[in-house]
């Protein structure tokens, strides 16, 4: 799997998630294999005005070797500029989001509601590659909704103006992430355009992986929600993939031992008092059918310092060993 002269060492890639995939997450699907990474989506006009929240979305961890800056917004100008600023923080890639659903990106130009004007969306495209020395790539969906699918257009569109490779997620923007995920559209953009297409959408383990690349013949993997509490899926997929493995489920000690190797990684980047709040979340992945489970996220609630979580986390896989 190469995009333009990028080789990658596997085809499972980490999806851009904003809310969840910062440093500390990436860095943790790193470690169980990830080959690829995005950085959460930062805005192109807040980006160009000097917003200080960009530049800590933007840096990326010491181990991300290949990985992307993601850009969303609508005026192809400002994307350019906000591309070349990317620069300063190394990525290998600039992406540029063409899929977010959420209502305060899609209604405001960004995201997803460039499926409604793949002529704009190819303009972005042509003024970013036209700005960078490095790949651009987009990340699109099936269309805005079930009157209008236009993902096959929209990466050809896309091809023309300079984009690398394009991730396509199989759902139209009023799904949102709801039904299933629609491998015939990946399959036909993967049929319409000679750049690599990477396939998005309810890959959660080595089956459903399997399943992508057979009925879309798409060049790579892009795992999203499936990685929240649950980082070696990659390694399991690469596993499956690679070797006609299938890897035994982690035990509750070695979910329990990367959670807190997760939070330190937070910790280091973000402090403490950020980092236990964002950990909360982060357990409620973690500990998601265990038991106990229930009982360890009431408690986490509280938490205040790394000490405390510790302190619990060994009480329960005491408890359940």
């Amino acid at each position: 799997m190469k995009i333009n002269n990028i080789e990658f060492d596997n085809i499972a890639f980490l999806a851009p998630m904003a809310g969840f995939g910062d440093r500390a997450f990436r860095e943790t699907c790193i470690r169980f294999g990830a080959a690829y990474t995005v950085t959460e989506m930062v805005s192109s006009k807040g980006l160009t005005m000097g917003d200080k929240k960009s530049a800590e979305l933007l840096t990326l961890g010491s181990t991300e070797k290949i990985a992307g800056a993601q850009i969303f917004g609508d005026d192809p100008e400002i994307m350019a500029n906000a591309a070349i600023k990317c620069l300063k923080y190394s990525p290998s890639i600039i992406d540029i989001n063409m899929g977010c659903p959420a209502p305060k990106v899609a209604m405001n130009g960004g995201g997803a509601s460039l499926m409604k004007n793949p002529e704009l969306a190819g303009e972005i495209v042509k003024a970013v590659s036209s700005a960078v020395d490095v790949p651009v790539t987009a990340k699109i969906r099936k269309g805005w909704d079930d009157e209008s699918i236009n993902a096959v257009e929209m990466a050809q569109i896309l091809e023309k103006n300079g984009a690398s490779a394009i991730a396509v997620h199989g759902r139209t923007r009023k799904e949102m992430y709801s039904g299933k995920v629609d491998y015939d559209i990946i399959k036909q953009v993967k049929s319409a355009v000679s750049i690599p297409v990477i396939g998005n959408g309810d890959i959660v383990d080595e089956q459903s992986a399997a399943i992508m690349l057979e009925k879309t013949n798409c060049d790579a993997l892009m795992i999203g929600r499936a990685a929240l509490g649950n980082p070696w899926v990659f390694q399991r997929i690469n596993a499956y993939l690679n070797e006609c493995r299938v890897l035994t489920e982690p035990s509750l000690e070695e979910k329990l031992t990367v959670m807190l190797w997760h939070t330190r990684k937070i910790i280091e980047y973000k402090g403490e008092y950020t980092a236990m709040r964002e950990a909360r979340h982060h357990a409620g992945h973690y500990t998601k059918g265990l038991r106990g489970g229930a009982k360890f996220r009431k408690e986490m609630s509280t938490l205040e310092t790394y000490e405390q979580l510790e302190e619990i986390t060994y009480r329960i896989i005491k408890e359940n060993s």
